[in-house]
């Protein structure tokens, strides 16, 4: 960009900036700002980087606990101990925007950029996860979008070497246009090697490490603050492209910096905002400045201005802070894996992030103005009215044999398989237990630790009822977890929603905040850290409310590792939690009635921690053969699962719901909460209490006078994205 471009109102427009907002730009300079400078308050001060409309929000999370070593907030992943001196880095983060675009390389440096957030933390990453939201695979280009998101993620995780072991993925015209691509990485590290992204030591270099700069990705951040529109496919600059291979030789380059004794002072990550963020979050952290000599940063393309160097978001980039002195050991490491490590800059005491080309200064920004400094706005909410119906207008299902069959073949519910045997999920030899039960399991061989990771978030819920919908979200991860033996500790999360200038998408932030927030407290579970991502909108319209949770769990002893499936015939079937006939808001209605209305279920917090707390205790005393938490579909679809996803090791299963009465479809497909399906030898049944259904055994699944071949509902649920993906 002309770097002596006149700063019009439309140019204002283009960076995302309001008047107001150049007005405090000029007070803070005491000038006018130069286009280099407009660029760098642009993405500094988008929402993607400094959260303006939802930093008084997320204060409202719970984010202390003695085992938090390093909180929300204060860098560029949360660390938890793990016990014996041992922690893990974790967080999850969008690239939503990106992926709509370019859904291939959308997804890819996605993955890449949250692998970078957590071994800049000097973790080494041990699992990736995925959240994902789709557009109803009937559409072509929703499946064109789904397959091109899946190969990002796949080609970046398996080449980079690092296991993805799960996620979720729902599919609902709510993200028609805008499909939702929310990336994890977990890391372990010793608590002794723990880096952190600041700028301290006057004198110390600032060394630019990793690939070179080329102009893509220019501006993204800024590109992921404002709605998708019908001309964001001209956008395709903003989209960054990624080099798996190229980071493997970055993670491994820096960690091994990281490991000399007092060699690496600071470390950031050259994610949203590139150079720039990475120089003025590193001073801010470190209350210091940083000077900065663009023409010595590594650039794979001639005739850059300042302007695109600094806001270039291209990948596999870090910026270290090296000890006086010791460039040259920074160097000869960088330079051991093929890889930049320059000199670019130094640390300095005046606060300032000082650029220059040469002789000639380019930009000089206090740091803290583009930080801490940023403005925050407090939007107005203004409540959704649900639409409410009366269940006794929906007409029971004719056929119970037909209608499972749908339900089971819904995108939502049938079996994620074509997703994740893309996905390499035992590089590392960490896995315990593989995607196709609650949560993942792996194994931390260095620490002799297990731990156990789920994503969750019903969106339905969330549009019907934000608050519900928030515990519903937290408490379903948790369930999760308990139901694979762990003890949940902690969580992230990534909060997808539209446009906050909105009085009634702001409101639905606000209180699927409050509802995670008060099922943290409840559970124990702080906030860690994680993303926010706003003007998730598109020419469709608004995706429903969409607050992701990544949640840890801890497994004490390898012999609690429970999976959901039936283990062997004639042992008995138990519910622990309450049978009844809440189906506002369920997948049933939707598949089936074409309804997405009504009130959700409810969630009472106490009584889930109570369950929870049971079955972990039921698990340890060794009396729980399988446990699965019942989620979209209710009962019935909880019951196949445990029947049928153990591959072909098929076991079938005879419950009797007749003592409860009620419809029947109301029993078999509602979607109560905190419920929990677990199977027991006949001598521990009655020592374990709660409702039995029946017994395992046989082929079938035969609820009453209704039976379903369990091989023939495999099919339908095994197959359905394929079928859908050939279509």
């Amino acid at each position: 960009m002309n770097p002596d471009i006149a700063i019009m109102p439309e140019i204002l427009a283009k960076h995302g900036l309001t008047p107001e907002e150049y007005d405090r730009i000029q007070k803070i300079l005491g000038r006018e700002p130069n286009i280099t400078e407009l660029g760098i308050f642009s993405v500094m001060w988008s929402e993607h980087c400094s959260y303006k409309n939802s930093r008084p929000e997320l204060k409202k999370f719970p984010r202390e606990a003695p085992f938090i070593l390093v909180k929300a907030g204060e860098e560029n992943a949360g660390i938890v101990d793990i016990g014996d001196g041992w922690a893990v880095a974790f967080k999850i983060e969008s690239h939503n925007h990106p992926s709509a675009v370019e859904p291939f390389q959308g997804a890819a440096t996605g993955v890449g950029g949250i692998i970078r957030d957590i071994f800049t933390m000097g973790a080494r990453p041990v699992l990736n996860m995925d959240s994902l939201r789709f557009g109803p695979l009937e559409d072509a280009q929703n499946r064109r979008l789904f397959a091109g998101v899946v190969a990002g993620i796949a080609h970046y995780g398996n080449c980079i070497g690092i296991p993805t072991v799960g996620g979720e993925v729902y599919f609902d015209e709510s993200y028609n246009g805008n499909p939702l691509v929310n990336a994890l990485c977990l890391g372990v590290l010793r608590h002794d090697q723990i880096k952190r992204g600041r700028a301290v030591g006057v004198g110390n270099p600032v060394i630019y490490v990793g690939s070179a700069t080329g102009r893509d990705g220019l501006a993204g951040a800024a590109f992921a603050s404002r709605g998708l529109t019908a001309e964001s496919h001209e956008d395709r600059p903003a989209v960054q492209v990624g080099d798996p291979f190229m980071e493997k030789l970055l993670l491994e380059a820096c960690l091994e910096a990281m490991r000399v004794e007092g060699l690496v002072v600071g470390i950031q990550d050259m994610g949203a905002a590139g150079l720039t963020c990475s120089t003025c979050e590193t001073a801010s952290r470190g209350g210091s400045g940083i000077e900065i000599d663009l023409e010595n940063v590594p650039k794979r393309e001639t005739g850059m201005t300042p302007y695109e160097i600094m806001l270039s978001e291209s990948q596999e980039r870090m910026l270290l802070i090296a000890q006086k002195g010791r460039e040259r050991e920074v160097e000869e490491i960088f330079e051991k894996w093929d890889l930049h490590g320059v000199t670019i800059g130094r640390v300095t005491d005046d606060g300032v992030m000082r650029v220059k080309m040469g002789d000639e200064v380019a930009a000089e920004i206090p740091a803290k103005a583009l930080t801490d400094d940023a403005p925050v706005y407090q939007r107005e909410a203004r409540q959704v009215e649900n639409l409410m119906f009366e269940f006794s207008h929906v007409p029971e299902p004719k056929d119970y044999e037909e209608t499972f069959v749908k339900l089971l073949s819904s995108p939502t519910i049938a079996s994620k398989n074509w997703v994740y045997r893309q996905y390499d999920h035992m590089v590392q030899d960490r896995t315990i237990v593989a995607p196709g039960s609650d949560a993942a399991v792996i194994r931390i061989q260095e620490a002799n630790k297990f731990i156990a990771f789920t994503t969750d978030c019903n969106a339905t819920y969330c549009c019907l009822d934000p608050f519900e919908g928030g515990k519903i979200a937290v408490a379903e991860a948790a369930r999760n977890l308990v139901s694979s033996g762990a003890r949940p500790l902690a969580i992230t999360n990534c909060l997808n929603f539209g446009n906050p200038m909105k009085p009634e998408v702001f409101w639905q932030f606000r209180r699927c905040v409050e509802g995670i927030s008060e099922a943290c407290r409840v559970f124990g579970t702080p906030v860690t850290g994680g993303n926010v991502s706003f003007y998730n909108e598109s020419p469709a319209g608004t995706v429903d409310p969409t607050p992701v949770i990544g949640m840890l769990g801890v497994i004490d002893d390898p012999k609690h590792i429970t999976t959901q499936w039936f283990k062997d015939a004639g042992d008995v079937v138990l519910l622990l939690g309450d049978v009844s006939e809440e189906l506002g808001g369920s997948e049933y209605l939707k598949r089936i009635h074409g309804l997405r209305t009504g009130t959700p279920p409810r969630m009472n917090l106490s009584h889930a921690k109570r369950i929870h707390d049971t079955l972990l205790d039921l698990i340890r005393r060794g009396w729980v053969k399988s446990a699965h938490d019942c989620s979209e579909g209710g009962l019935a679809v909880a019951l196949a699962e445990c029947c049928m996803s153990n591959g072909d090791a098929i076991i079938g299963a005879e419950i009797d719901l007749s003592r409860f009465g009620g419809r029947l479809d109301a029993l078999l497909f509602g979607e109560t909460q905190s419920r929990i399906i677990v199977s027991c030898a006949p001598e521990h049944a009655k020592k374990i209490g709660g409702t039995v259904l029946g017994t395992t055994g046989g082929k079938a699944l035969r609820v009453g006078a209704v039976s379903w071949d369990v091989a023939l509902l495999r099919d339908a649920w095994w197959n359905a994205i394929a079928r859908l993906m050939d279509a």
